[in-house]
């Protein structure tokens, strides 16, 4: 088991946590034996199909890799609000022919369980989105061997998760594409965020444990910026999405590179969570008004997005992307990770030879 972040992987290169699939084994094991770290992702499976995961990982590689987990959310929302979203999005139930999702499964995302499993039969390492586990079970990890990251937006949530025991913490940027892990869900920070080179010489200056930035990350010379300002290491999610190894959708990755997708936007119309993503058709109709509502607008909508990628329909999938969407490159993940490596010391020898000059 790993004892430092330097011990994880060869390259300070980290393939971000992507969940709904897009993060799949096969995807991670070529990551890590590309020389970074491969991530699967926990989120929105059941406990035996994260190990199922797990298995096939250790299958394919022996070299690191790390598993995220959702942390639990407090049941907040307004049920009238979820209601009126409801009624708002029959039309879209009509459309694609298929009943809305119910909404009484809970927010837990099955996060005991998957402790226990996790504990049992320990991985590298883990991290943790939506909030900071407590002290006890970041105990628990570090007594199994397993290395702890906890996502986090602001420099206080990064103070809380060193306090709580975390071995290092992922910064993440406002222009991160998918969901903002915000350890608190507050409606009226939305549209408010800190964009990654601010966000991590905050965190760097709070914190003495690693930083991992992540947030729009898409060449090694933009690696390179962000060990500059204070990172131990980069975490791209977009970059990695449009690999052939990658489980997303052929939509989707076809998508971020699309003229006729030309921005993203932070979006409430999939999840009830803030999460960024390439504007389409959904996102212009019903992002206005959708509520604060997670997961329950995650669970209404996702018949509808099923049924829009089995109709071939991007403008009614859920499209995440991180801002720097357009610069993806279609290459397998070792050669994109060997690309950001050989641009990453590109950059640090250009730095270099300035200094000098």
């Amino acid at each position: 088991m790993p004892s430092a972040l330097t011990d994880l992987c060869r390259y300070p290169i980290v393939q971000a946590p992507m969940a709904g699939g897009v993060s799949c084994p096969q995807l991670v094991a070529a990551v890590a034996e590309a020389g970074g770290l491969g991530f699967l992702a926990a989120g929105y499976k059941t406990a035996d199909g994260m190990y199922n995961d797990i298995k096939q990982v250790r299958g394919l590689t022996g070299q690191p890799f790390g598993v995220n987990l959702f942390m639990p959310q407090p049941n907040l929302a307004d049920p009238s609000a979820v209601e009126v979203y409801r009624h708002q999005l029959a039309g879209e139930a009509t459309w694609y022919e298929t009943p809305l999702g119910e909404t009484d499964s809970g927010g837990d995302d099955g996060y005991e369980a998957k402790l226990a499993i996790l504990l049992e039969d320990p991985v590298p390492v883990v991290s943790f989105t939506f909030g900071c586990p407590t002290r006890d079970t970041l105990d628990a990890f570090a007594a199994a061997g397993t290395y702890t990251v906890v996502t986090v937006t602001t420099p206080e949530e990064a103070q809380a998760a060193q306090w709580a025991g975390a071995d290092a913490v992922c910064a993440q940027g406002v222009e991160a594409g998918g969901h903002q892990s915000t350890h608190r869900d507050d409606p009226q920070a939305d549209g408010i965020g800190t964009g990654l080179l601010s966000l991590v010489a905050q965190v760097r200056e709070t914190v003495q444990i690693p930083v991992i930035a992540a947030g729009g990350l898409m060449r090694g010379s933009q690696i390179a910026a962000v060990l500059a300002a204070g990172a131990d290491a980069a975490q791209l999610g977009t970059a990695f999405l449009i690999c052939p190894e990658s489980g997303a959708h052929l939509l989707h990755k076809q998508a971020l590179t699309n003229p006729l997708f030309v921005r993203t936007t932070l979006t409430r119309a999939f999840s009830g969570r803030p999460a960024r993503g390439l504007v389409n058709r959904f996102v212009r109709e019903h992002g206005p008004y959708a509520p604060a509502a997670y997961p329950q607008v995650h669970q209404l909508t996702a018949p509808l997005r099923k049924a829009a990628a089995k109709a071939g329909d991007a403008q009614g999938m859920a499209l995440w992307a991180g801002q720097g969407h357009r610069m993806a490159r279609e290459l397998t993940a070792g050669r994109l990770v060997a690309l950001l490596a050989e641009e990453l010391d590109a950059a640090r020898a250009a730095v270099s030879t300035r200094s000098t000059q």
